[in-house]
């Protein structure tokens, strides 16, 4: 018999029971929602010993929790046809971790797909997803990308007037009418990393203010353009309700403009993503619910004081669609403890796998998962392996003493670590295995020392081999 997972620190609450899964928001909680301890005091997820698993594929090991990302697409999805009177669709932000089998999963449960790339677009319509339902994004898509989105069908979202001056002359060129959405710069200001800041005036992304009407006047003399609507984002990891509260009224207002000065009937409104989740005990995100409920409450009243019928309303959330839903393992190895100074224990991985902390100084939680009940009474600094001396996934974390061989584990690396995973130090990429009542699937193959040399060309003249 399996016990639910004890408390990571006092300030956390004891996870609910199986029954009460579907109930719990994701986004909200430090493990996946399957998480439990075994009768082997190790942690489980997905029905599956996390311990095995790394026996099985090895180490370390992107592990992803299928029924906590299943109930994370629900929850939005059923939000929506709960608060919003009109239609709606769900995209999943696909840069937070995209590869066929998320791709699959996501689109299972009735969600679209945002992409920004064109190997994002061609992952996505090779797991299946209708173009229909793929929106492409990005600050500067090339000619080529451009042409592959046409040729799909996706929906582009133009972001600046080199690409839909680009766009347009490709739409005349090949007889073909896109469908097309604008990208609004809002001007809403939401207090998260500068770096992830993509809402307020001075951003690489969207249309300035001061340029819209120039751009619905553009657009309306272009009979090769449809357009159907505008798209606003305003940052992530975002804990705060009012901004999205706010993106309704000024996403309106350009309605209101785009109508009476243009005669553009938009039918389309994107909101973006942006709910947070949670890494560490201090953070607390609002519910997926309470996010959705928000937004259709504030894009339902703009509509109304603008006398706007309510348009087809989407939502592009990531991170909290699968942050929470993976986690990565890894196996312990050499350890130090400098005088007077920090104790540093080393996992085989770092910042190639996960770096996040080197590049946003993130932080993570983690658990020794195979003694789950020991007990956390060392203070410890978790070193990758890298030769980088900023190399560091956690600084001075409570942890149980620990010893080469045990598996760490680190929560929450669903979002933004596979995607911006990287060769640094040619350490070959992770594996991934999607685990759902007690079975695992291998969702990524782990690298080998020849994929790592698989692009690389050696002239002739350099060749070492038949030197004497």
């Amino acid at each position: 018999m399996t016990t639910v997972l004890p408390n990571l620190a006092a300030s956390v609450s004891s996870f609910a029971k199986a029954t009460e899964i579907e109930t719990r928001s994701p986004n909200q909680q430090l493990l996946p929602l399957t998480a439990k301890v075994n009768d082997f005091d190790r942690l489980e997820i997905g029905g599956c010993d996390l311990s095995d698993l790394v026996q099985q594929y090895g180490s370390p090991l992107y592990i992803l929790d299928e029924n906590s990302l299943r109930v994370a697409c629900q929850q939005y999805r059923d939000a929506f046809k709960l608060y919003y009177q009109g239609r709606s669709q769900v995209l999943y932000a696909s840069k937070a971790w995209n590869c066929l089998a998320i791709c699959a999963i996501v689109a299972s449960e009735g969600l679209g797909i945002d992409i920004v790339s064109g190997g994002e677009l061609f992952t996505a319509l090779e797991a299946g997803v209708d173009p229909q339902n793929l929106y492409l994004h990005g600050n500067n898509k090339s000619r080529e990308e451009l042409e592959f989105a046409l040729a799909s069908g996706c929906v582009i979202v133009v972001d600046n007037w080199f690409e839909l001056r680009t766009l347009n002359q490709l739409a005349e060129s090949l007889n073909h009418t896109p469908r097309i959405m604008l990208r609004i710069t809002p001007g809403i200001e939401c207090h998260t990393h500068e770096y992830i800041r993509t809402g307020h005036l001075d951003s690489k992304f969207g249309f300035d203010p001061n340029e819209v009407e120039a751009v619905l006047e553009f657009v309306a003399k272009s009979p090769t353009l449809n357009c159907l609507g505008i798209h606003a984002h305003i940052g992530s990891q975002i804990f705060e309700l009012q901004p999205h509260q706010d993106i309704g009224q000024v996403m309106m207002q350009w309605f209101k403009v785009a109508d009476d000065k243009f005669g553009l009937k938009f039918t389309e409104l994107n909101i973006g993503g942006g709910l947070g989740i949670r890494y560490t005990e201090s953070d607390d995100p609002p519910s997926i619910d309470e996010w959705v409920k928000t937004v259709c409450e504030g894009v339902t009243k703009a509509c109304q004081e603008f006398n706007i019928a309510l348009p087809k309303l989407l939502s592009e959330p990531g991170r909290s669609l699968v942050g929470t839903a993976c986690v990565t393992a890894y196996t312990l190895g050499s350890s130090k403890t400098v005088p007077n100074g920090r104790t540093y224990i080393t996992i085989d991985g770092g910042m190639s796998d996960n770096p996040r902390p080197i590049t946003y100084q993130s932080q993570y939680r983690a658990i020794v998962a195979n003694r789950m009940s020991s007990e956390a009474n060392q203070t410890v600094t978790v070193a990758g392996k890298h030769c980088e001396s900023g190399d560091i996934l956690i600084k001075d974390i409570k942890l149980p003493q620990t010893q080469p061989g045990d598996i760490l584990v680190v929560l929450d690396t669903g979002a933004y670590n596979y995607s911006m995973a990287s060769n640094y130090n040619r350490i070959p990429k992770l594996a991934a295995v999607l685990v759902q009542n007690g079975e695992a699937n291998l969702i990524l193959k782990r690298e080998t020392y020849r994929d790592l040399i698989r692009q690389d060309c050696l002239p002739e003249r350099l060749s070492l081999a038949e030197r004497d």
